[in-house]
């Protein structure tokens, strides 16, 4: 696709011809590789130290692992469970490390983030007794926060809570409190804030290789830009390694002799109508057959049901819904209902690859690191950063950057980034949308959608309909989906194709795949209009993305 200047421009309108031009002529401090949350959080908290960063993302931003979690900021239940088994200190530290965390990341984006009351249904007194000691222990390491403490409830008021469940042999639940969260929103938050503070960010842009000095550590970054196929070297002092499932092809990118580190599971979640569970408390199903946890919690006007948990191989390929991933999380879901759920029912689905980090081999450590670790690579000078989860996203890129600074500088000076609020944060009011269908003349629901995406930007994708009044109907009846936001996404936030578009902007794919094919043409008229590009390109587009949908639903078992 040739691109062209988007209709308008601000401060904070991603630009994506401005960042190939500077990467072009300049030379930066640290260029990150991977636009996942924890490469994008490294370069926002970069920025804020006052280095020149520039970040390279193969294909887009939060396209594989960041968008693909169960929407929790949380300690881990499970985690604390093994810690406690095992007197773990390790678990126990790192599940306080992410309770802790927790807070920070709803504080920083409260639009995004929010806490969400969680059920976990008992079938004997001794369960009730077990989960309501375990939270508690949980609300102990958590400290002081906003969230409501654990409570024991009765059949009645578990019943009460959420009246979809089975009742037969239930005999009590455990309430309590995480933290739920918009992760694909959240993530382009992070890269818009990083963004509006100098970071220059680049989706689209495949790593093809470094150069070196004559010592072996790394001088250049080799990169192709996929959307017109042009080469560029990108010169930096240092090369951060933020590509999760992926760090071992870039760490033996940089040393061919480099040890493997990484090792990945696939966790796949279904996504069904929100009437069959409509309340605002969330399940947990503490144990499957096989030892796992599954979470039904309601999300994005849906109900979303995951995850499944199994080791695979490492694959470009995006992680796709399957038939027997369907018919596993009905099974639990129709084992904890009152009434049968059906694979038809299910509305979308996606699954992504959990990097999982094993010990140096060199080393005498455990076999698998269950937090993150910051590696140096030796010969090379490459910077790693492998393991971890979204709640430690911070973390995890402060730690980067401590190294980092420490050795471009010889010092660390003090991270920020847990007390920059993300954008869209500052002075949001989480009733506002209220007085926004009042002041435009539209439906509550489309503002507290608007709301609850874009925070105080959501007034700028309203003000768009005073310029053109059409922009205020839906993509397609009855969605809260309004052409403004479609025009807005695409100026601003640097999509470069439907799937951008739809996947991580406007998050249609995830929740519904056939309203996703209703509305693909009006989608790509709108992005037209804004990318200028011609009446053929578009239809290309929308053929590959069309073809793309219904193999999704093919794969999940739904033929068209």
């Amino acid at each position: 696709m040739q691109e062209n200047q988007p209709i308008e421009n601000d401060s904070l309108t991603m630009n994506r011809l401005k960042n190939l031009s500077r990467v072009e002529h300049e030379e930066f401090d640290l260029c990150i590789i991977g636009g996942g949350a924890t490469g994008l959080g490294c370069a926002l908290d970069a920025a804020l130290r006052g280095f020149k960063v520039v970040l390279m993302e193969r294909d887009d931003f939060a396209s594989a692992t960041s968008s693909k979690s169960t929407k929790l900021f949380h300690g881990g239940v499970r985690y604390l469970e093994q810690a406690v088994k095992k007197l773990d200190m390790e678990q126990f530290r790192m599940v306080n490390k992410a309770l802790n965390e927790r807070k920070t990341l709803i504080k920083n984006a409260p639009h995004l983030a929010q806490p969400l009351a969680l059920l976990t249904p008992c079938y004997s007194w001794w369960e009730g007794i077990y989960y309501a000691i375990g939270l508690k222990i949980y609300d102990w390491l958590a400290g002081k926060t906003n969230l409501a403490s654990s409570e024991w409830l009765s059949k009645k008021a578990a019943l009460r809570r959420v009246p979809q469940l089975n009742e037969k042999r239930l005999k009590s639940a455990v309430l309590y409190f995480d933290g739920h969260f918009d992760d694909t929103r959240y993530a382009l938050a992070i890269a818009k804030t990083a963004d509006s503070k100098g970071a220059v960010l680049l989706n689209h842009v495949e790593t093809l290789g470094f150069t070196r000095n004559t010592e072996g550590v790394l001088t250049g970054l080799q990169v192709r830009e996929t959307l017109n196929d042009e080469d560029y070297l990108i010169k930096a002092k240092l090369f951060v390694n933020a590509t999760g499932p992926f760090s071992d092809r870039i760490r033996q990118l940089a040393n061919p002799k480099a040890a493997t580190r990484m090792r990945v599971s696939k966790g796949v979640h279904l996504v069904l109508p929100r009437d069959l569970m409509p309340g605002d408390t969330a399940v947990l199903i503490p144990k499957t057959d096989d030892g796992r946890v599954i979470f039904m919690l309601p999300w994005q006007r849906r109900l979303l049901v995951g995850t499944t948990d199994e080791e695979c191989k490492l694959t470009e390929k995006e992680i796709a819904l399957e038939k027997d991933d369907v018919a596993y999380l009905l099974k639990y879901v129709n084992r904890y209902f009152n009434k049968e759920i059906k694979p038809e029912q299910v509305k979308s689905g996606f699954g992504g690859l959990r990097p999982l980090l094993q010990a140096d081999p060199s080393e005498d450590a455990k076999s698998l690191v269950r937090d993150h670790e910051v590696e140096v690579d030796k010969t090379s000078g490459l910077i790693s950063i492998m393991g971890g989860k979204w709640t430690t996203y911070r973390l995890m890129a402060k730690d980067t950057i401590d190294k980092c600074e420490q050795i471009l500088r010889g010092d660390i000076s003090e991270c920020a980034t847990d007390k920059q609020l993300l954008i869209g944060a500052e002075n949001w009011v989480k009733d506002d949308y209220k007085r926004l269908a009042r002041k435009f003349g539209i439906p509550e629901y489309v503002t507290r959608r608007l709301n609850r995406r874009y925070g105080t930007e959501a007034i700028k994708v309203l003000m768009m309909i005073w310029k053109d009044p059409t922009l205020r109907h839906p993509i397609v009846h009855g969605s809260p989906i309004i052409k403004a936001e479609v025009l807005y996404v695409t100026i601003h936030e640097m999509p470069c194709n439907l799937k951008d578009l739809m996947s991580r902007r406007l998050g249609l794919e995830l929740t519904d795949w056939q309203q996703t094919l209703d509305v693909m043409s009006t989608v790509a008229s709108l992005m037209q209009e804004a990318l200028w590009f011609s009446s053929t390109e578009r239809e290309r587009m929308i053929a590959l993305y069309q073809k793309e949908i219904i193999e999704f639903k093919r794969t999940a078992g739904f033929e068209i």
